[in-house]
């Protein structure tokens, strides 16, 4: 069974910077869209960005320009690198293969 491991959370002033990464077991991680979505508290959880297998990326208007998505198939590893952060992207992250298949979730707080 697919299962996702999420680390890299933790605490950041503004401004910093902060990578996630989220390792993948099973066969199935090369042919897969990988996402990360965000949930804030009261919140609902939304889409921060996707990678499909070929590699094409979107990314939601709030973090366009400051975040980066991208994977390594030889470790079966999604990556979300973070830059210029801000209160507002304090939240929990979680990685999703395929819409499907969920992380547990690692907690981002950017705070002074």
């Amino acid at each position: 069974q697919a299962q996702l491991v999420e680390s890299g959370g933790g605490l950041v002033q503004p401004g910093g910077s902060l990578r996630l990464s989220c390792a993948a077991s099973g066969g199935f991680f090369r042919y897969s869209l990988m996402g990360w979505y965000r949930q804030a508290p009261g919140k609902q959880r939304e889409l921060v960005a996707a990678i499909t297998s070929g590699g094409s990326t979107n990314y939601a208007d709030s973090v366009k320009g400051r975040f980066t998505i991208s994977r390594d198939n030889n470790k079966n590893t999604v990556y979300l690198q973070m830059n210029s952060l801000k209160p507002d992207d304090t939240a929990v992250y979680y990685c999703n293969a395929n819409t499907v298949t969920w992380g547990q979730g690692t907690q981002v707080t950017v705070s002074s």
